[in-house]
């Protein structure tokens, strides 16, 4: 299955489809299409299975509009966030799929803003909604203090504070605009060592703030797990060990009979585990795929089933 309008090749579809099991039927919810990958492996496993395809990227969604053109009214696209599209229905789901992270075309497009390549506009927002803060507007307004946590949180850097810093001696004399002016901050923070995980790091804190995209990812689990049948399915492929952890302490936590504090006698919470994890451990892409697709490498996917 090759690219589709420079989208990126699916990830362990095999893996996706085996937990998923769509040749049961149903309506599953791929709350991040993009060209339409996984949704058409969806489709063409299960005859009498739906999906619901969400995405931020209209451009994604015109691409997984001709892909998944031949599957007709078994096809359902929105634009949204997957978390608000998950909140505002109400239909019941067999299966639900996030492949999180940023897509080929997103990095390849340079007005999107995602990349650090010279010239790149400062951007990254994921759906470009006319007046939504771009990074460029983070970096230009936002406290120390606030720039400092981002860079910590989101990008595991341990002298957040010394780079907030020289982000704000930096706007005073000229306000951050391109990936150039970023990239002169961090080539002069980080010194001749700077490596191209450092920029990633940086750039992926600032396209999580910008998209806030850790809070939508929790209101997204709830919201889909509530939705699920009994015994369906919920999907989730991660890129970095800040969503991972996010889904793994999810999926620990509605697998356990109790959630009460342990100094408490008696267990006063929900009494029984909402469902069970399917994977004990991530399920990791096998060194042949991630050969032929590299966006494989960093892929984690764990899987969680409902109770009955």
């Amino acid at each position: 299955m090759g690219r589709e309008g420079g989208y990126h090749e699916p990830v362990m579809v095999a893996q996706v489809l085996e937990h998923l099991r769509p040749e049961r039927g149903g309506l599953y919810f791929d709350g991040t299409v993009g060209g339409g990958g996984h949704a058409a492996a969806i489709l063409g496993a299960g005859a009498a299975a739906s999906v619901i395809g969400v995405d931020q990227d209209m451009e994604a969604l015109k691409v997984a509009g001709v892909r998944l053109e031949p599957y007709g009214e078994r096809v359902e696209l929105e634009r949204s966030n997957f978390a608000d599209a998950a909140e505002s229905d109400a239909r019941p789901l067999s299966g639900a799929l996030l492949d999180l992270g940023v897509s080929s075309h997103q990095l390849d497009e340079a007005e999107r803003g995602f990349s650090f390549r010279p010239g790149t506009v400062l951007d990254m927002r994921m759906s470009a909604v006319p007046g939504a803060a771009t990074a460029a507007d983070l970096l230009n307004g936002w406290p120390e203090s606030e720039l400092a946590d981002v860079f910590y949180r989101y990008g595991e850097e341990r002298r957040s504070r010394r780079l907030a810093a020289a982000v704000v001696r930096r706007r005073t004399e000229q306000p951050f605009r391109t990936s150039d002016d970023l990239n002169a901050v961090l080539e002069r923070f980080y010194g001749p060592r700077i490596t191209v995980q450092d920029r990633a790091r940086i750039y992926q804190a600032l396209r999580i703030a910008v998209n806030d995209e850790l809070a939508v990812l929790e209101r997204g689990l709830i919201a889909l797990r509530d939705r699920l049948e009994n015994s369906g399915v919920f999907v989730v492929l991660s890129y970095h060990s800040l969503e991972d952890r996010i889904v793994k302490d999810a999926f620990r936590e509605w697998s356990r009979d109790c959630i009460c504090p342990p100094e408490l006698p008696v267990c006063r919470c929900r009494g029984a585990a909402l469902g069970r994890t399917l994977t004990r451990k991530p399920v990791m892409a096998s060194e042949e795929e991630v050969a032929a697709n590299s966006r494989a490498r960093s892929a984690r996917l764990r899987a969680w089933k409902k109770a009955v």
